[in-house]
């Protein structure tokens, strides 16, 4: 028979088990603003793993919202640089700024005033409610949904389950240590009520999980079938300056990878480019030579693979871009993929003596 699973089984679990991270406050003490949102934007879409040395070099650099407010965006862009979804860098940015100087360097303590402020959406606004204000906040992540929907075995599919989840989940949020209980749900999620092979047999909930009761908590939550990524395909320019400077240029401030620095390329299309084809849009006219290989990455909503063309010119050459000495390219704003590109410029251009 199962039992009514409730928000005091969970913190009991929380306060033994919860997980040691840089963002949290010690046991008894609400989390600090700052690094409550800061850690939050950058857990988007990335693992707590991956954002940990980035958090810490932040903090670091920029120890209060007022700091980040003060550096140049580009330092922002380029400290963020393998993140990944860039225009989180730019809302960070730009949310600091708005903070610092129409709020005197504070947050607002409610979900309705957080969302006004930029970046801040619905998730991000209960988080910094419920852990640093103490707020009873209904925080909905992936984690939380996969232990709602198997706490309840819910069997409609996500996204439509979603309101659902929601409703569930504000049934349990209590309204004394809302944050410590925000954070052990995702924890439980994040360690016991996993994606693959759930550890049902030391969750604190397991007496009143319905799916495990029915021997479906692993393929719980479901999920309608994604269409199929396609694949878009380019050229990038690798040009080098007979110094050994490579050349440049800025992406433009919205869209994809929007203010980043890139190796400049092509349009990415569904069709493959030829060499003849794509001069046209190579920042300078040289005699350029595809490097063999493809860099392969995945974003989001579809799979590009880029080819090199490799070109040598004279310094100071006019160019539709930056010159960027070669042992400098690690301090430029360069997301993953076009660091994935500068490696294998690199290797293969040196490879066939191009450079």
């Amino acid at each position: 028979m199962l039992t009514s699973p409730t928000a005091d089984q969970l913190l009991v679990w929380y306060d033994h088990s919860r997980r040691l991270l840089p963002w949290r406050a010690p046991p008894g003490q609400l989390a600090d603003p700052y690094r409550v949102w800061l850690s939050e934007v950058m857990l988007q879409q990335t693992t707590v793993a991956a954002v940990q040395p980035y958090f810490r070099a932040f903090l670091a650099r920029w120890p209060k919202v007022e700091d980040l407010a003060a550096a140049p965006v580009e330092e922002v862009m380029q400290a963020w640089a393998g993140l990944g979804y860039y225009a989180r860098a730019r809302n960070l940015h730009l949310c600091a700024k708005t903070v610092a100087e129409w709020r005197h360097g504070r947050f607002p303590d409610d979900e309705t005033a957080l969302r006004q402020l930029p970046g801040i959406g619905e998730y991000t606004a209960a988080a910094i409610a419920a852990i640093a204000f103490g707020r009873p906040a209904v925080v909905m992540d992936g984690n939380v949904e996969r232990v709602m929907a198997r706490l309840h075995a819910v069997t409609e599919p996500l996204p439509k389950a979603k309101p659902r989840l929601k409703a569930l989940a504000a049934a349990l949020t209590p309204s004394e240590r809302p944050g410590d209980y925000a954070q052990a749900v995702m924890d439980l999620g994040a360690t016991i009520c996993t994606p693959k092979s759930p550890a049902c047999g030391i969750c604190p909930w397991t007496g009143g999980c319905a799916a495990r009761a029915q021997g479906i908590e692993a393929s719980l939550p479901a999920k309608l079938e994604k269409p199929e990524r396609p694949t878009r395909r380019g050229i990038a320019f690798w040009t080098t300056a007979k110094d050994g400077s490579v050349l440049l240029r800025r992406r433009p401030p919205k869209g994809l990878l929007g203010g980043m620095m890139e190796i400049p390329s092509t349009d990415w299309r569904p069709e493959a480019w030829t060499l003849s084809d794509a001069r046209a849009e190579a920042p300078i006219t040289a005699e350029w030579r595809l490097l063999p290989g493809v860099v392969r990455h995945s974003f989001t909503h579809f799979h590009l693979e880029l080819q090199v063309a490799a070109a040598k010119t004279g310094s100071g050459t006019a160019a539709r871009g930056v010159w960027c000495p070669l042992d400098s390219l690690d301090g430029q704003a360069l997301p993953t993929l076009m660091r994935k590109v500068v490696r294998h410029a690199l290797a293969k251009a040196y490879e066939r003596g191009t450079l």
